[in-house]
């Protein structure tokens, strides 16, 4: 089983320290992170400086992004909406096991 180490830092400083367990067909780990960084970095920015959203409306966002890549794909209903299923139970799953800190922020 293939495990992907991440951190995510949030604007206010938290840390998760996340050991992914990714889905036995993964090609490639570190394409699998960036996109993962460049998808959360994106997100940021839509946030950033705008009224705040509702951590719900993000989620559904979120989820609503996953099922629309997965209709894209070349594949039986079926099959995209198992994989699709898949891939956020282990992703859940990693994330009930991350390591929660905070980033220290020294003085000179």
């Amino acid at each position: 089983m293939k495990k992907l180490p991440y951190r995510a830092v949030t604007s206010g400083g938290a840390v998760l320290d996340v050991a992914f367990e990714l889905h036995p067909q993964t090609v490639s780990p570190e394409r699998v992170a960036l996109l993962v960084t460049a998808l959360l970095n994106s997100l940021d920015q839509q946030l950033e400086g705008r009224s705040p959203a509702a951590n719900g409306d993000v989620l559904q966002a979120v989820a609503m992004l996953l099922a629309l890549r997965a209709a894209m794909l070349p594949a039986s209903r079926d099959v995209r909406e198992h994989l699709a299923r898949d891939v956020v139970e282990r992703a859940l799953a990693s994330v009930g096991g991350a390591t929660r800190g905070q980033v220290d922020v020294g003085h000179a």
